[in-house]
């Protein structure tokens, strides 16, 4: 019985994919997944990768993100770290590795001896089928990538990141309410509609009063 639910739900998410736009389109042009044209369209409404960027993309693999970044970023930095394995991509550095480890971070600070211009996140925790519980695992990621992003980033510097809407939705909001100038939140067209996922977009660290 179960391993026929198994091969029912398999069944159903590859006739959706195969439905999908975005996913037709990854596959047309060449990127490594339909998750690629979430961050085109994230950089069209913000405008935060520039040519010369210095940009850590956190939970990279397969690599769409870095892939898409590889392209506008011609003479900055690009380092991309996930537990899971990724391809080679031209001008990216890949550690694989998990970036909560201290090893990990020391080796973020060995790549960019300066502080960094923008992260990026398309992180999310394994699903357990429980959504409410999906969310809260994801966003406490979101939650921890931010206060390691308020060490690590420029003062002008950008963190855009994945989240659930969830329970603790806020908690995540407020935390970059205290670190962030300004905060704001965008789902992109190629975000399914069913998925509870959105993006925050955080620039310029608060400055902290001595």
């Amino acid at each position: 019985m179960k391993k026929s639910k198994r091969l029912k739900k398999s069944n159903t998410w590859k006739i959706k994919q195969h439905r999908d736009p975005f996913f037709k389109k990854s596959k047309t042009l060449g990127y490594r997944s339909r998750a690629s044209f979430k961050l085109i369209e994230l950089n069209e409404k913000f405008k935060f990768i520039k040519k010369n960027t210095s940009l850590l993309d956190l939970g990279s693999s397969p690599g769409g993100w870095s892939q898409v970044a590889s392209k506008m970023i011609t003479s900055g930095k690009i380092l991309s770290i996930d537990i899971k394995s990724m391809r080679p991509i031209k001008n990216v550095k890949f550690i694989n590795a998990n970036i909560f480890d201290q090893i990990t971070k020391n080796q973020i600070l060995v790549f960019f001896p300066k502080k960094l211009d923008v992260i990026v996140s398309d992180m999310a925790a394994d699903t357990t089928g429980n959504k409410s519980l999906d969310s809260i695992r994801t966003n406490q990621l979101c939650y921890e990538i931010m206060n390691f992003s308020s060490q690590i980033l420029k003062t002008n510097g950008i963190l855009v990141s994945k989240l659930f809407m969830g329970d603790d939705f806020l908690q995540v909001k407020n935390l970059a309410k205290s670190l962030f100038k300004y905060v704001d939140f965008f789902k992109p067209l190629s975000s399914r509609n069913e998925s509870r996922e959105t993006y925050i977009h955080c620039k310029f660290l608060k400055t902290l009063k001595i």
